[in-house]
């Protein structure tokens, strides 16, 4: 009698994430300051790349400004997303980046803006990412990672006490983020981030800027709903760490990555013992 394989219990509900990236759409225009900047960011990291990179895959369309800045660089466009609206809207796929739909060697780009940080299967994610493009294609990515939303956990944990459940996603760090990379199997691998420091008057608009950009809370294992006590808790707690103007700064940090599908075109580092010259003889002062 054969088993069934064993497969890992998924950490975020799938069909709640496309609900939630749905229902951002209408107002998303509102709440979009984070995704703004990985977008921006990432455009400006793809304008110092030398090649042409023609047929781009776009993983996360909350709205059309990634398709539109990419075609105006003369690039053909396709778009997947999370969410069946989003992806409806610019004629793109529903689909998650662990289960991406699309034939190997299919891209010369893959940019993933915004969504990475709530994907079941990362490491597979970033496998299936380097599979669909051609060789010396690119990979660009930007996410919410480790360090995210610090004094909202707080926060919630100080009004919840004993029975605090978790509201917060688990974060990936930029060092983890970057051997994934490299397990992956993309050459020339670097992951890097910044922090982004918003300021609030109070803890319910940073709950309705997470909302509306579809960053709510998508665990399978899903905590207790927040009662009226926790939440007086929390907001008195958020409340005491605001500066003199009475906003306090939450912070939401950023990892950057960016990795190429091998080629044979691509420098390589040298053969180890092919150097022609010793180290003591190039550290030598010349006369």
């Amino acid at each position: 009698m054969h088993k069934a394989p064993m497969t890992n219990p998924d950490i975020f509900d799938r069909a709640l994430r496309a609900k939630r990236r749905d229902r951002m759409m209408a107002r998303f225009a509102e709440h979009d300051f984070l995704y703004r900047m990985m977008l921006d960011e990432l455009l400006d990291r793809l304008g110092d790349v030398q090649r042409e990179l023609k047929e781009v895959l776009v993983i996360g369309c909350p709205d059309g400004s990634a398709r539109a800045a990419l075609e105006a660089m003369g690039k053909s466009v396709v778009c997947a997303d999370p969410g069946f609206a989003a992806a409806k809207a610019q004629g793109g796929v529903q689909a998650d980046e662990d289960a991406l739909p699309f034939a190997d060697e299919s891209f010369d780009l893959v940019i993933a803006c915004g969504t990475l940080d709530s994907v079941n299967d990362l490491p597979g994610a970033l496998i299936l990412m380097r599979r669909i493009l051609r060789p010396d294609g690119l990979m660009l990515a930007a996410f919410a990672g480790a360090g995210s939303l610090q004094l909202l956990r707080a926060a919630l944990m100080t009004g919840e006490g004993d029975r605090a459940g978790q509201h917060i996603h688990p974060q990936v760090d930029v060092r983890s983020a970057g051997d994934l990379l490299a397990r992956a199997g993309f050459t020339m691998p670097v992951a890097d981030g910044e922090v982004l420091t918003v300021r609030y008057g109070d803890i319910l608009r940073l709950m309705r800027d997470l909302r509306g950009m579809g960053a709510g809370n998508v665990l399978a294992s899903r905590p207790p709903a927040l009662r009226r006590d926790v939440l007086i808790g929390a907001t008195e707690h958020f409340a005491a760490a605001a500066d003199i103007d009475g906003r306090t700064a939450e912070q939401m940090a950023v990892i950057y990555l960016s990795g190429w599908k091998a080629d044979p075109s691509q420098a390589q580092p040298a053969r180890r013992g092919s150097a022609t010259v010793s180290l003591a003889e190039a550290l030598k002062p010349k006369h």
